[in-house]
């Protein structure tokens, strides 16, 4: 077995969820990808910390309601546990006042439960490649609907943390705040997939924010990508 993290090795997974038959549906998508392989099954968020270290998990697939640590409690622990380890919360549309804490603790972001096999595929391999995934479908209402309830001075806040990008640096996260791909807003603005993932890059830097999702939501806090 290849070690986590050597090149051309497979993305290291572990699926938790605490009813059997959706773990079973996700290590069958996730293995029909000789890419991808799944190290270890969890049924709570304990479990998975537990397994994520033991296995050393590259993306870890974490519900939200589980018993004895639930998903959210889990992404922080997991966070300092295994800080290399990517997060990916397993979420629905009635759970989404949750994400906002997700993110903020370093999740590199969601899908929904009735997410199509290649978009899950998808989000893992992204997540292994250090980008954040929120799935298309739901991203711009999600980001709008966290963006609505946070107060005015979270807002002057991130519009001085963002004064010392680049106008081109502006544009870029203001796509982010829409919820673009990377590839979509390379279309959006005329450059290449690759320059736009260069940005935001460097982007993540300046704002010391840990992931692209950190960024879309502070974009929006600052009123761009509207």
């Amino acid at each position: 077995m290849a070690p986590a993290g050597v090149p051309g090795a497979p993305i290291r997974v572990v699926i938790a969820d605490d009813e059997p038959l959706i773990r079973a549906g996700i290590r069958m998508i996730l293995t029909s990808d000789p890419g991808i392989q799944v190290v270890a099954e969890a049924a709570n968020g304990r479990e998975a910390v537990d397994m994520t270290r033991a296995h050393g998990a590259d993306v870890v697939l974490l519900d939200i309601q589980m018993p004895v640590m639930d998903g959210l409690t889990a992404v922080g622990e997991l966070r300092r546990a295994v800080p290399t380890a990517r997060v990916i919360v397993l979420t629905t549309f009635g759970e989404r006042d949750n994400v906002l804490r997700t993110l903020e603790s370093g999740g590199a972001g969601f899908l929904l439960k009735d997410t199509a096999p290649a978009e899950l595929i998808g989000a893992v391999r992204a997540a292994a490649a250090g980008d954040a995934y929120l799935s298309p479908g739901a991203t711009r209402h999600v980001v709008d609907q966290l963006a609505s309830g946070r107060a005015a001075a979270r807002s002057e806040e991130a519009r001085a943390r963002v004064a010392g990008l680049s106008t081109r640096e502006h544009e870029v996260l203001a796509l982010l705040g829409e919820g673009l791909s990377n590839a979509d807003a390379g279309k959006r603005l005329h450059m290449s997939e690759a320059t736009v993932k260069t940005y935001v890059s460097r982007i993540l830097a300046k704002l010391e924010c840990e992931n692209r999702v950190q960024a879309a939501l502070l974009a929006r806090d600052a009123g761009l990508g509207g």
